[in-house]
C-alpha cells in the first residue's frame, strides 16, 4: 500500500512539475498555424526569484522535519511543507506558461509533437535560442530540488 502510495505520489509531482505550456496566449496566422510567443526572461527571472525564496522556505521546513523527534510534530510540519510544495509548483507552472515562451505542447487539448513546435523552434533567432536555454536551464535544477524535497517529504511522512 505505501508503495502504490508512494508512486502515486511521484507520478503527481512529476506531472505538476513538468511544463505544459498552456497558459500562454497564442495567435494564429494566415495559413492557420499556430504562431508562438519569445521568451520573455525578464518575467522568468521574477518567477525563479519567488521560487527560490519558496524553495529557501521549504528547506528550512525539512531542516525542522529532520530534527524532529515527535511523530505528531513531524506530521503537522510535513503538512506545512506539502502546502509550501504546491505553492512551488504554481509558481514553477506560471514561469512556463507565462515567461519561458510558448504554448507549444498543449493545444488544443491534444500534445504537440517536433511536427508542430519545429517551426517555432527553427525561427527563433539565437539570442532567443540561447534565452530558451537558459530558462530550460534554471527550470531543470530547480525541478530536480522539487522531487528531492519529494522524496525527502515521503521518507519522513513514512517514518513512525
Amino acid at each position: 500500500m505505501k508503495k502504490i502510495l508512494a508512486i502515486a505520489l511521484m507520478s503527481a509531482t512529476v506531472l505538476l512539475t513538468t511544463p505544459v505550456f498552456a497558459e500562454q496566449t497564442t495567435a494564429v496566422d494566415k495559413a492557420g498555424q499556430a504562431k508562438l510567443s519569445e521568451p520573455n526572461v525578464t518575467e522568468f527571472d521574477k518567477q525563479m526569484l519567488k521560487a527560490q525564496e519558496n524553495l529557501k522556505k521549504m528547506q528550512a521546513q525539512m531542516d525542522k522535519i529532520q530534527q524532529t523527534q515527535d511523530p505528531q510534530e513531524r506530521q503537522k510540519l510535513l503538512q506545512v511543507h506539502w502546502g509550501s510544495m504546491q505553492e512551488v509548483m504554481q509558481t514553477m507552472h506560471g514561469m512556463w506558461g507565462n515567461g519561458m515562451g510558448g504554448r507549444g505542447m498543449m493545444m488544443g487539448g491534444s500534445m504537440m509533437g517536433w511536427n508542430q513546435m519545429g517551426g517555432y523552434y527553427s525561427k527563433l533567432t539565437p539570442e532567443q535560442i540561447k534565452q530558451q536555454q537558459y530558462m530550460m536551464d534554471r527550470y531543470m535544477g530547480m525541478q530536480q530540488m522539487m522531487m528531492d524535497h519529494m522524496m525527502l517529504h515521503q521518507q519522513y511522512m513514512w517514518q513512525h
